[in-house]
């Protein structure tokens, strides 16, 4: 995720780092070449036609609408895996802190929210479908079909040992069974964004229809703009392909790209929040690399 403050008129006009400028370059410089070359035939030939502007805009219109609505698809997936993370955080917070209540025994606490946070970087993981450490938090469970699952499992695990030794009354008991289905919960809603991706027929038909109405485009300008016709053509292509890569890129919250989700910095809160509770040093929190929040 980019984490900046508010940029002055010359950053906004030279950021870089977390645009889409890099991914629609190639295609922006091809569409001003054809336009370049349309001005051209267009000077030196009679056979380029000239499109009515009019029946275009209504073309543009709809080409508008449909990315709207993919754009509010795609956001909606990404605001629903933020406030599902969040929820991730704020049930591990309360966990820790009912298990200070409930739990009598110093060792079993450690190892449940000790297994918490392997939960939580397994989670993390397996949604990046990144390879599992040797070790570290979650490396234990980097070989189980479904390491997050496991992970809880094993939480579960603790705490029956924790009911059965009696170091947890039934109430207590029956309390962190409960804050353990809502972090179940979670981590199913994840799993469905991640698994359910906006159906590909969106994606085919937006990026075709951006193509389609990029390389045209020049027939319809060149009559009125002439030699500017490849800097519109320019600014429109950045336009329609530079929002159908950021509906892209938002589609897919728990990727590695700029504007995903920062999973690494919300697990490291995570191990900071719990530390006091586990007697251990609380870790630094992970800062800004370049404006990127990983």
């Amino acid at each position: 995720m980019i984490i900046r403050d508010r940029p002055d008129t010359w950053q906004i006009l030279t950021a870089v780092r977390g645009s889409v400028l890099p991914q629609v370059t190639p295609s922006i410089l091809i569409f001003t070449l054809i336009a370049c070359s349309v001005v051209a035939l267009d000077r030196l030939t009679p056979l380029v036609p000239h499109l009515n502007s009019g029946a275009y805009t209504v073309f543009g219109i709809g080409l508008s609408l449909f990315l709207g609505f993919r754009n509010n698809a795609a956001y909606d997936r990404w605001w629903e895996a933020r406030k599902n993370w969040g929820g991730l955080l704020a049930d591990l917070r309360s966990f820790a802190r009912e298990v200070e209540v409930f739990v009598d025994d110093e060792a079993r606490r450690r190892e449940m929210l000790s297994l918490s946070l392997d939960f939580l970087h397994a989670h993390r993981m397996a949604l990046r479908r990144l390879p599992f450490p040797d070790t570290g938090y979650g490396a234990a469970f980097g070989s189980s079909a479904a390491p997050a699952c496991a992970a809880l499992n094993a939480v579960s695990d603790a705490l029956g040992r924790a009911r059965h030794e009696a170091s947890v009354d039934g109430f207590g008991a029956m309390r962190l069974a409960e804050r353990l289905a809502s972090m179940n919960l979670h981590q199913a809603n994840c799993e469905r964004i991640a698994n359910s991706p906006l159906p590909f027929v969106y994606s085919l038909l937006v990026y075709r229809t951006s193509w389609l109405y990029c390389l045209l485009l020049p027939l319809a300008l060149v009559q009125d703009t002439g030699w500017l016709t490849p800097i519109f053509s320019a600014v429109v292509a950045y336009m329609f392909l530079g929002l159908a890569e950021v509906t892209e890129e938002l589609s897919h919250p728990f990727g590695r790209s700029k504007n995903a989700l920062p999973l690494d910095s919300i697990c490291r809160a995570a191990e900071i929040s719990l530390a006091p509770h586990m007697n251990i040093p609380a870790p630094e929190p992970l800062a800004p690399k370049g404006h990127y929040l990983s």
